[in-house]
């Protein structure tokens, strides 16, 4: 009976395997010229089941035995539609005639409007409709993303680059490869869930692709567009927008009739050639006054950075009563050091439910789920649901990428790679660090650069600060490392030591705990004033001594994790004991005329007396993080958090607590901080502002190292940070009393420079801005400032006011990334 059952078993096994095999249905789509029709679409008629060819116009269908309707569509193509039957494997290549859009009946008069007007003009009168009138739906997204090189220099920085980038003989080749496959979710306004269900990236199997169904949601019915890309510091109008006619002109190319529906073909243009606009073609219904499909570019005369120019075409399937996007592709080439480059981001979307009724509570603020398993689906899977056939080029890449890969995680490669990485030399001892890597037991030494450890202070004199770290990497992206680090004066002799050591242990939860202890030479501000490089020069070349120092020997314990979604805390605890510090060498390189060196005591630059006796202090700190409307991204190796379109809220608090170890301290500190980056104000650029109000509850027993400091500033160069003033002194103006601090900056993003001939080329980004702080000792100080950047060097000039009195004016340069 049991063999009877087990036949039966096998038979019908076997039944279902015939009956739900699947055939191919590939071919080439190319115009009545021969020429391919790169990334054009394949549908099965009355379905949103389809897929795109690839860039040499090659497609690929997966189909169940049957009869079907297909129907290929492309930009500025008349839609073919082919009855095929399917039982087998089969090559169906496709013709597709150049749509003949006409004027014949549209009548043009001299010196009249364009009739493309009248047609802007009611697709914008209808762009709200068509905006809301798919509230919410789901799709399958297929996303691919392609970078590669097309034109290489030799050699960059004396390296050679066709070795380093790992390209053929022309300097040319594929630099970046990835296909995924993702559920995608969406719900007016702007709510999304995807779930990645497959990734592929070339060369990197355990790596997960960053590709993104929601990065490449762009909707023409919004008035402003790819805010916060990167692309610019401004949004783009759209052709469509409430206020298009202020920046574009339009033309009617011609009409073509589709299913009964007379399409309009219309030129964009912008009215100011460097007006942050489209260029191109958009096709609009008669009637519904929809979009139909577009093909618009960006280029530098927009203000893109980074790029040349970036192509975006869309085409679009009637879903129901309404049309939903069958295909976006992202197209972009560019150069920068004579490095040539090329690339596309394609999505391809399919299986649309416009109805889906989702559950309560179904979207939240991961954004997007990658498991461990997405990666791991073989060529098989990706041969029969790919919707993008590889080019030979890619399949190439892959080959042998995925091939060098697989070599290159063995030991004898690794050990082979490592011996000739971790060679000692002393010109990389001294100017970068030295490294000792060990891929294959994932372990790693880092030596600190001689150059940078070495510094000059006139508390210290000539001063060595040389560390070491050691790193473990562990498995799902946790890891541990160990610092130990040594520092000695050679005038004042004194040598200091600590030890620390942070486990990183759920990257889910962004969970660590950390501890440190030993001796320091640390900045009486407990933000820091300055770099040790930077102070080293003011005072060598300019005898501007501005870094003030102490002693402190210390033992600390924190820890930090992820409460709930956008809520992080951390808490803290430490001992230190603190040492105030003196002068002992006023050597420089250049003797400035009427200046001299001040004492370590900010507040008696005159003479060196003690600013705090020797003390104790054990304190207890801890900090509430929560962001409002924090989205993030699950990945196995990590949680990884988007930008917030709004406020961050730090809640914290610090409590001194006497004779804890012999403790002197005696205090309880609150303070609040409300602050945002980048607050989109459309074409007119971005704000950013902090808020910030704190209050010593008790302040019994407070000595300076322990008040409340500011991000102040004495140096005409320093680099950038919302959070600092850039005229107040580093340490007059700490308080142990109550504060309230403000910072609001705007980048108008070029909007004013923009328009003048000889600095549009510059693409420079004007900003103004206002910093704030009142507090017992210094009421109402203001600071006002304007100025120029771009790629984070800037350069400003501003006024600080106590009250009503101009207390200091000039200039300030910043720089950083």
């Amino acid at each position: 009976m049991k063999k009877i059952f087990l036949s039966l078993f096998f038979v019908i096994t076997s039944l279902n395997f015939l009956f739900a095999q699947q055939y191919q249905v590939s071919g080439k789509i190319t115009d009545n010229k021969g020429e391919i029709i790169p990334f054009a679409s394949v549908y099965i008629k009355n379905t949103t089941h389809g897929v795109s060819a690839n860039v040499d116009g090659l497609y690929k269908l997966t189909l169940d035995k049957g009869n079907y309707t297909l129907i290929y569509k492309a930009i500025g193509f008349k839609a073919t539609e082919k009855a095929i039957s399917v039982s087998d494997n089969m090559t169906l290549n496709e013709t597709l005639a150049e749509e003949s859009y006409t004027l014949n009946n549209v009548v043009i008069r001299p010196n009249a409007e364009d009739p493309a007007y009248a047609i802007i003009r009611q697709a914008i009168a209808n762009r709200k409709k068509h905006l809301n009138e798919v509230d919410e739906y789901s799709s399958d997204v297929y996303i691919k993303g392609l970078q590669k090189l097309v034109g290489a220099p030799k050699k960059f920085l004396g390296r050679d680059i066709q070795k380093t980038l790992d390209l053929d003989t022309n300097r040319k080749g594929i630099l970046y490869l990835s296909e995924s496959q993702s559920k995608f979710s969406f719900k007016r306004p702007g709510k999304v869930k995807e779930e990645m269900v497959s990734s592929k990236v070339s060369g990197r199997s355990n790596s997960f692709s960053f590709n993104k169904a929601s990065d490449l949601i762009i909707n023409f019915y919004d008035n402003l567009l790819l805010e916060g890309s990167g692309l610019s510091s401004r949004s783009f109008v759209s052709p469509i927008a409430d206020n298009a006619l202020f920046y574009y002109k339009y033309k009617l190319l011609g009409t073509s009739v589709e299913n009964g529906v007379t399409i309009n073909k219309i030129e964009v243009m912008p009215r100011r050639t460097n007006d942050p606009v489209f260029r191109g073609i958009i096709y609009i219904a008669d009637d519904s006054w929809r979009l139909m499909g577009t093909n618009l570019y960006l280029t530098q005369d927009a203000g893109i950075n980074l790029i040349d120019t970036l192509n975006i075409s869309q085409q679009f399937i009637k879903v129901e009563n309404v049309y939903m996007p069958s295909s976006i592709k992202f197209q972009f080439n560019g150069s920068v050091l004579k490095f040539k480059f090329e690339g596309y981001f394609v999505g391809v979307y399919s299986n649309f439910n416009i109805h889906p009724n989702f559950p309560k509570n179904y979207f939240t603020a991961e954004i997007l789920k990658v498991t461990k398993a997405v990666n791991k689906k073989d060529s098989l899977y990706w041969a029969n649901n790919r919707p993008i056939p590889l080019t030979d080029e890619e399949r190439y890449d892959y080959k042998r990428k995925d091939s060098i890969a697989l070599r290159k995680e063995s030991k004898q490669y690794l050990d082979s790679l490592e011996r000739e990485n971790n060679k000692f030399g002393l010109v990389k001892l001294a100017l970068t660090g030295y490294s000792i890597n060990d891929r294959y037991n994932k372990r790693y030494f880092y030596f600190d650069p001689l150059m940078r450890s070495v510094l000059y202070n006139t508390v210290e004199g000539v001063a060595l600060k040389y560390g070491v770290t050691y790193r473990k990497q562990l498995e799902d992206r946790k890891f541990y490392s160990i610092r130990p680090e040594v520092r000695y004066g050679f005038s004042n002799r004194i040598f200091t030591a600590n030890l620390s050591g942070n486990y990183y242990y759920d990257p889910l939860k962004r969970a660590s705990v950390s501890v440190s202890f030993g001796s320091e030479i640390a900045d009486l501000n407990r933000y820091g004033s300055m770099s040790l490089l930077t102070n080293s020069i003011n005072t060598l070349l300019f005898e501007r001594n501005l870094s003030k120092f102490y002693k402190k020997e210390f033992a600390n314990v924190a820890t930090t994790r992820e409460l709930a979604d956008g809520l992080q805390a951390s808490v803290a605890v430490e001992y230190t004991r603190n040492h105030t510090l003196e002068n002992t060498n006023s050597f420089k390189i250049r003797d400035v005329k009427n200046r001299e060196f001040t004492s370590n005591n900010p507040f008696t630059p005159d003479s060196e007396t003690p600013l705090f006796p020797t003390y104790n202090s054990f304190n207890v700190s801890a900090v509430l993080n929560y962001t409002i409307g924090q989205k993030y991204i699950t990945r196995p190796d990590g949680k990884f958090y988007e930008d917030s379109k709004y406020p961050r809220f730090q809640l914290g608090y610090r409590k001194g607590i006497k004779n804890v170890l012999s403790s002197d301290v005696d205090y309880d500190l609150v303070s609040l901080e409300v602050y945002q980056e980048r607050i989109s104000a459309g074409l007119l650029g971005f704000s950013s502002f902090v808020v910030g109000a704190g209050k010593f509850l008790n302040n019994k027993a407070v000595f300076y190292p322990d008040s409340k400091h500011f991000r102040g500033n004495n140096s005409t160069i320093f680099p950038p940070n919302l959070r600092k003033f850039r005229y107040l002194d580093f340490y007059i103006y700490s308080t142990d009393k109550q504060y309230f601090e403000a910072h609001f900056e705007h980048n108008f993003a070029g909007f004013m420079t923009n328009k003048i001939p000889l600095l549009r080329k510059l693409k420079l980004e004007e900003l103004v801005g206002i910093n704030y702080l009142t507090q017992p000792q210094k009421r109402n100080y203001t600071e006002y400032y304007f100025g120029l950047q771009r790629l984070g060097f800037g350069v400003s000039y501003g006024y600080a006011y106590d009250g009503n009195k101009k207390v200091e004016e000039g200039f300030r340069i910043s720089y950083g990334f």
